[in-house]
């Protein structure tokens, strides 16, 4: 930032508060001009930001009202704040990014090959910090994690949040660290091999700390169901979607990000020639072309849409790959047997063989959860594997259970691993989210801490109405303002020998997964077949058979035994798999 300024089209008049270096008995009021090529931006050329010193604007609006005719509103944090160290509702900081680097030798990693891990940086850590996720790299390391992706940082209402009610869309979350925090841990992780990927929401606004919509048209009506429908397309739109890139742009040059998880893009309204994720993704070229470090681009959807992942020259936005939910849903609703809400389109091994082979169930085909039909179909042959992020389960598929329930607290530690090879030893980009490595039995809830009260009694009111429609007993429903709901989704570090049998079998599956080549993307090179226990991925060299019932069960592929976490029977010509067992075997001759 090289001059105070501020996009204000709402605003007759603008006037900076400023406590130089922190200090509030400095305090002065310098009314703003009009930028003399830009009528709605305010700015001065009387003084210049320093790092440490604390702003806000006043905005005057005309108001038949006020006895003076003018209406005095703030101060407010600057919409492009870079830090808020008091909290949403209090002034912004001047940010210094003479951060000293120590991740010079970092090459950058391109999304093929990676294995990600998703981690809430409040729950994480028993510090609940950036500095406290750096104290567990080592431990990634070792489980064959190259690189981490931070559920949303920016700032939010108190200190308990998952992160996606954030405003100030360019500052970073001060209990975490700060903006210096976000540095050291990024720093860190480089050196250590591990890159690091933020989870950023640009379709709607946090409810508390909102405060842009008094400088301009930020929003545009309308609601995504989590909050109002940022104005990409509307009229003055333009400074909203530059408002938007130039925060992708500031993670990956300024804080050394190496990708962005983009929050369920089907909820941007933005039907105009050019989409936003188009122009992200060439932002990320952009920038990955001046630095020569990989970046990437990852979607979150719920619309079986190829188009997120196909190339601009083929018609689509260009980005790098997208989460999967079928896979999961495919997979949860076969070893669990739920079949509630929308997992009741999946539940039976040939809906998994289908998912696993053509990654999408629904290609345009009618959704029973939906009542209508879904999705597009994928070109296989076209699109790579790896363009499609797996997992056993999300922070949104434990978290928005009613009591956020993990996996690991419904399931034997067979089930949990069997899950885990199928995602693992496919050849999709793996995710694991945070404790599952170790079977954690500690829930991941839904926690807020917002200030106002009344917003509180709203958000535990929506939470119970939206676990009622779905069948649950609403006193099952934590209270998500409640610091016990926040305390108890703290992980324990602290495993039994259960726990460490588990993590071992992980490292082992993520360790096969890279020795024997299994990251291969390409699924014609992958013939997935199964009856109504099994479900069998022949990669080649190896074969994946994995048993989805309580049964016993024989099937017809055989060879040598690479690994299994149980002790199954493999013959030359067939495997026999006890309750929930899978063995990777191989067909390659063996040597003496």
């Amino acid at each position: 930032m090289k001059t105070f300024s501020v996009w204000a089209p709402y605003a007759e008049a603008v006037s900076l508060l400023l406590h130089p270096g922190g200090d509030s008995s400095r305090e002065r009021i310098i009314d703003l001009e009009r930028d003399p090529d830009r009528a709605d931006v305010f700015t001065t050329a009387e003084v210049r930001p320093c790092p440490g010193d604390r702003y806000g604007f006043l905005l005057e609006k005309s108001s038949e009202d006020s006895a003076g005719g003018v209406d005095k509103h703030g101060p407010f944090p600057d919409p492009r704040s870079q830090s808020q160290p008091d909290g949403v509702h209090g002034l912004s900081a001047v940010v210094d990014h003479e951060y000293p680097w120590g991740d010079q030798a970092w090459t950058g990693r391109s999304l093929p090959g990676q294995v990600l891990y998703e981690l809430h940086v409040g729950t994480f850590s028993p510090e609940g910090t950036f500095d406290g996720v750096i104290e567990k790299l080592d431990h990634l390391v070792d489980l064959g994690v190259t690189a981490i992706e931070l559920m949303p940082v920016q700032p939010f209402g108190g200190n308990r949040n998952w992160g996606y009610d954030g405003v100030s869309l360019h500052a970073v979350h001060a209990g975490y660290g700060g903006p210096e925090g976000l540095k050291r841990l990024v720093d860190a992780a480089h050196r250590r091999g591990i890159a690091v990927v933020l989870d950023c929401v640009y379709n709607h606004f946090g409810p508390e700390g909102n405060y842009v919509g008094a400088f301009g048209p930020y929003t545009s009506g309308g609601s995504t169901g989590w909050g109002e429908v940022v104005n990409l397309n509307g009229e003055d739109s333009d400074e909203v979607r530059l408002y938007v890139l130039d925060a992708i742009e500031q993670w990956l040059r300024d804080y050394h990000i190496d990708g962005v998880r983009l929050d369920a893009v089907q909820a941007l309204n933005d039907p105009g020639a050019v989409p936003i994720l188009e122009e992200i993704s060439e932002v990320a070229r952009r920038v990955e072309a001046e630095t020569g470090i990989s970046r990437f681009m990852i979607a979150e959807s719920d619309q079986n849409d190829p188009r997120l992942v196909t190339s601009k020259e083929a018609g689509g936005y260009g980005l790098d790959a997208q989460w999967i939910d079928d896979i999961h849903h495919a997979l949860h609703a076969l070893v669990t047997g739920e079949q509630h809400t929308y997992y009741t389109d999946f539940g039976d091994t040939a809906t998994l063989a289908n998912a696993l082979e053509e990654v999408f169930v629904h290609t345009r085909w009618h959704s029973t959860f939906r009542r209508k039909r879904h999705g597009r179909h994928l070109h296989t042959d076209v699109i790579p594997a790896n363009r499609f992020v797996t997992y056993t389960t999300t922070h949104d598929q434990v978290g928005n259970r009613c009591q956020g329930d993990r996996p690991s607290q419904n399931l034997s530690p067979v089930q949990q691993v069997l899950k885990a090879a199928t995602i693992y030893l496919s050849p999709y980009t793996p995710m694991l989210f945070q404790g599952e490595e170790f079977g954690a039995t500690t829930p991941f809830q839904f926690f807020v801490s917002h200030g106002d009260q009344e917003l509180l009694r709203l958000t535990a009111e929506g939470r119970l109405r939206e676990f009622a429609s779905a069948g649950w007993d609403p006193e099952d429903v934590p209270n998500p303002a409640e610091e016990e709901t926040f305390l108890r989704s703290r992980l324990d570090w602290d495993f039994d020998a259960t726990q460490q049998s588990i993590l071992e079998a992980y490292r082992t599956l993520l360790r096969l997964r890279r020795s024997c080549g299994l990251a291969d993307p390409w699924l014609e090179h992958m013939q997935v077949s199964h009856d109504e226990q099994w479900v069998a991925m022949d990669r080649g060299d190896y074969i994946f058979v994995g048993n989805y019932s309580a049964h016993k069960t024989r099937v017809p592929f055989g060879g040598t035994l690479v690994y299994s976490f149980t002790s199954p029977t493999v013959s030359d010509t067939h495997t026999d798999l006890g309750p929930w067992e899978f063995a990777l075997i191989t067909t390659k001759p063996t040597t003496t």
